[in-house]
């Protein structure tokens, strides 16, 4: 099985996708954030005087709904980046431990 896996192409993989990682997780805690601010924007912009009125008319606007969607969008992205490179650690932990386990044959057949 270590023919099969091939730390360093684990190790550029990492590498190679840590800014995208990096830029996808703060896409996503901006969206966060701005989500607030968006809230809050619309609420202004309504006329109702109920703070529950106000709110149902925010969430329900479709700018809103557009940053929700964007959300959901830069957490997939996030999500998938993560778990590739979670994969990828793995794989080189595969590897040590094969090579390890190699070594305690190679000692053991002497």
């Amino acid at each position: 099985m270590s023919a099969s896996i091939d730390p360093n192409k684990a190790i550029d993989f990492l590498l190679k996708n840590a800014e995208k990682y990096a830029t996808a997780k703060a896409q996503r805690v901006y969206l966060e954030e701005f989500r607030k601010s968006k809230k809050a924007l619309l609420m202004n912009q309504c006329d109702e005087k109920t703070v529950n009125a106000r709110e149902q008319f925010a969430y329900s606007h479709a700018d809103y709904i557009g940053v929700i969607e964007g959300l959901r969008s830069a957490v997939e992205i996030e999500e998938t980046l993560k778990w590739h490179q979670i994969a990828a650690q793995l794989r080189v932990e595969v590897w040590r431990s094969e090579q390890a386990n190699n070594r305690g044959l190679e000692r053991a057949t002497r």
